[in-house]
């Protein structure tokens, strides 16, 4: 068995902390770890919304182009559609979050409800859409929110399930799971650049499979008649 030399140390003896030395020393290692645990946290969500934007484009018509893309855990699609509308911002904010102007809206559209209006701030109502049997019909409440940048002039238009407010039909069923988002930008030389964001889950007994070879209708038609009624042209 080998034998090493013994090993002779000195003994350092530091001065006592003092009460503030030890609060100081105290409040850096818990700042170290809650700076560690943000920048950590941080890191997650820029990661999470870096991987959310990757869109998968479906097809382009009428100068209007579609994407979709997983909703979270779902089997159901999120659906985009992006185009240029040749107006000013002015006129498509007459047409685009104002419940006044609905005649452009989906044909399936059998009711629309005013419930609040305020302008170019918050909107909400209830809607009921005609489904052929043998499905049933479907209704939402919507809250839909608008904000404008006082710089850039872009206008946000978030709507959202709004619960509690209209009774269950029985023999409706009601969405639960729904958002919407218009971001309207304006351009220099005098167009709106126009995003049409969202997800909805029918509900009900209706194949993920057909849903999603559906949805892509929905921002094209959406945004083919927005253009229809302010560009005064005829789409095919």
């Amino acid at each position: 068995m080998a034998v090493f030399p013994e090993k002779r140390t000195t003994l350092k003896i530091l001065p006592a902390l003092t009460d503030s030395d030890y609060i100081c020393k105290n409040l850096f290692m818990k700042y170290a770890s809650l700076s560690f645990f943000f920048t950590f946290f941080l890191t997650l969500i820029l990661l999470s919304d870096t991987y959310g934007q990757n869109w998968d484009f479906i097809k382009e018509k009428d100068g209007i182009r579609i994407y979709t893309r997983k909703e979270g855990n779902s089997s159901l699609k999120q659906f985009k559609g992006v185009a240029d509308i040749h107006a000013s911002m002015e006129k498509v904010s007459e047409v685009i979050g104002n419940v006044k102007n609905t005649d452009w809206w989906d044909k399936n559209l059998e009711e629309i409800r005013v419930l609040l209006y305020e302008k170019d701030k918050h909107i909400q109502y209830y809607l009921v859409y005609g489904v052929p049997w043998p499905l049933s019909d479907r209704d939402l409440c919507v809250d839909s929110k608008i904000t404008i940048d006082p710089v850039t002039g872009t206008r946000v238009i978030y709507a959202t399930p709004l619960p509690n407010v209209i009774p269950i039909h029985p023999d409706r069923v009601r969405i639960t799971e729904y958002w919407q988002r218009w971001t309207l930008i304006p351009q220099e030389n005098g167009t709106v650049h126009a995003i049409l964001e969202g997800y909805v889950d029918p509900a009900g007994n209706v194949p993920a499979w057909l849903y999603n070879m559906v949805i892509t209708d929905t921002p094209l038609k959406v945004m083919r008649g927005v253009k229809f009624r302010l560009e005064n042209r005829q789409i095919n």
